[in-house]
Formats: structure tokens, C-alpha cells, sequence
């Protein structure tokens, strides 16, 4: 009996193995990649690499750089969950804690009850950074000014300038002219309009799950599927 005990003793240490093996493999870290691509051009370029089209499924290294031409867009899922979208005449790169947006235009989200560990999503640019949980940010990014918008939730803006300023649903604040103009709250009317044209709110078949929580937030209209008529704000 001790001699076939024995004899099983290999098999059963190698189904120990393979069955670890599984578990790690399958508690193996997410990693950012790429979710969707509805409009082309839009380019990665690894550190170290050259840039190539973006495609669905494509894993994502730190400090990879996404680019967007106009009419181009892409939606991208980061390690932790999180999500945006990048469109227009962007540049950003995968930081450690974000992402650094140098031009165009980005939406991203925190989806309810998935907040990464307690710590927030960070956008820098030229001039401040947003931070965000539990939160929709838009910021657009121009050589003339930098505007970041709150869709719904807090958003903490922290300018390089040292000013601080705290936006919720539906407010905005403008950098232009070497200078932040106050914050201010966006009419029914406007937050309407740009629901209905935003490129990065329409014209993706991947859900934004936060998508009912902005019109809920700011009392808006749901829009029928495929109405929206996607234009650069």
C-alpha cells in the first residue's frame, strides 16, 4: 500500500501543479487594452515603438501614447476597469496614475461600486489636473484653451496655477486667455445639445455604463438608439 501511495504521490503533486497553474493563470492581473475602434485614424505607439493602427482587443503597455485624427475615435479599458474615450485631434499616454492628455478630447468614467481601491482617476494636462470617482469627465483640450466638464458626479480640479476648484454634475470650467474663468453650471438646454452631438457619448456599440446616471443627473431626455448625430464637442 506505502508503494502505491507512493506511485500516486507524482501524479497527485503534478494535478496540484496544474490545477495552481490554472488559478494563477486565471487571477493573472487585467491588463489595458483596447475596447473599440468606431472611427479611424487612430494609432498606438508603444514606448520604444512605432505607432500602428489601434485595434480591438490590442493589450496595452505603460506610457503607450494613443493618437486620434479627426473623424477618429477609440475606447480603451484600463487595468482597474476604468474606461474612456479619445477623439479628435488627440494625444494622450497611459500614466501610472491616469493619463496625461497634451490635445483633443477625452470622456472617462468610474463605473458605480468599482472604484479602483479607493484612489481616483487623474487627467493631466497643460494646465491642471481632474481627478474623478465614481465620476464622468469630459475635457477638451485646444492650443487655446482647455475646458473640463463634469457629465455627472464630483470632479476635483487641481490647477498647476495652485487654484483648486470642485465641479459637479452638469458644471464646467474654462482655461483661456492665461487664465480660469469662474465655474458655471450648463442650462438644460446646453446639456441637452451636447448629449445629442458629443462624438464621444454617441456612435459606439460598447455601453458607457454610466451613460444613465448623466441623464438621470441632469434631468435629460434618453435618446433613441443611433439618433445621435455625432459633431466635435
Amino acid at each position: 500500500m506505502a508503494r502505491v501511495a507512493a506511485a500516486g504521490a507524482p501524479w497527485g503533486l503534478a494535478l496540484a501543479l496544474l490545477l495552481g497553474g490554472t488559478a494563477a493563470a486565471t487571477a493573472a492581473p487585467a491588463l489595458p487594452r483596447v475596447v473599440e475602434v468606431p472611427s479611424r485614424p487612430a494609432f498606438i505607439k508603444p514606448p520604444g515603438g512605432s505607432e500602428t493602427p489601434a485595434r480591438p482587443g490590442q493589450v496595452l503597455a505603460a506610457r503607450t501614447q494613443l493618437r486620434t485624427q479627426k473623424p477618429g475615435r477609440m475606447q480603451v479599458q484600463l487595468a482597474n476597469g476604468r474606461s474612456f474615450r479619445l477623439g479628435g485631434d488627440a494625444v494622450a499616454r497611459l500614466g501610472a496614475e491616469g493619463l496625461d492628455l497634451e490635445s483633443g478630447q477625452i470622456i472617462a468614467w468610474v463605473n458605480p461600486g468599482s472604484k479602483g481601491g479607493g484612489s481616483p482617476l487623474k487627467i493631466r494636462t497643460r494646465v491642471g489636473t481632474a481627478s474623478i470617482m465614481g465620476t464622468t469627465v469630459f475635457i477638451d483640450a485646444t492650443p487655446e484653451a482647455v475646458k473640463v466638464f463634469s457629465w455627472e458626479g464630483h470632479v476635483t480640479l487641481t490647477a498647476d496655477s495652485g487654484q483648486r476648484f470642485e465641479l459637479h454634475s452638469g458644471e464646467q470650467v474654462v482655461f483661456e486667455q492665461g487664465a480660469w474663468l469662474p465655474p458655471r453650471r450648463l442650462s438644460l438646454e446646453e446639456a441637452g445639445a451636447r448629449r445629442a452631438k458629443s462624438l464621444l457619448l454617441n456612435g459606439f456599440d460598447t455601453p458607457m455604463e454610466t451613460l444613465p446616471v448623466i441623464e438621470r443627473e441632469l434631468g435629460l431626455t434618453p435618446l433613441p438608439a443611433n439618433a445621435a448625430s455625432p459633431s466635435p464637442r
